[in-house]
């Protein structure tokens, strides 16, 4: 719940809404079950905290961001990734009105685009636990 918490905390610091912490955390659950993943292909991402690893490209965290999102400090930072998943999803026009895993599948562009759906109840239960 650590983790979720950071989310949920990241997103009140942004003044967003419950419907994108419900977004952030449908779509951790789905890309790294909500652990902060290291990768023994990115160089230092084995050195911070972790709760497992993923082999996944060069995709690291919880949100299994690739370099272009940040250095690796900032991706194995649970905090600092939600903050950058969030600053993209505020980017898509009319987010908040879109279903929860097409908000998270315009943000991440994953390969499996209707992945995120199968966690929106349980992420709204974490957030409404989380308060």
């Amino acid at each position: 719940m650590d983790n979720a918490i950071a989310i949920v905390e990241a997103g009140k610091e942004m003044n967003l809404s419950r419907r994108a912490f419900v977004v952030a955390i449908s779509t951790a659950l789905q890309e790294s079950n909500l652990q902060v993943l290291a990768n023994p292909g990115v160089a230092g991402s084995m050195d911070h905290p972790n709760q497992g690893v993923g082999y996944d490209h060069d995709s690291i965290g919880l949100f299994q961001q690739r370099p272009n999102w940040g250095n690796v400090d900032q991706l194995m930072d649970p905090k600092e990734s939600a903050r950058r998943f969030y600053a993209a999803l505020i980017q898509i026009p009319g987010w908040e009105q879109l279903a929860v895993t097409v908000a998270a599948q315009r943000v991440q562009v994953s390969a499996f685009p209707d992945a995120y759906a199968k966690h929106q109840q349980r992420a709204e239960q974490i957030v409404d636990a989380i308060g």
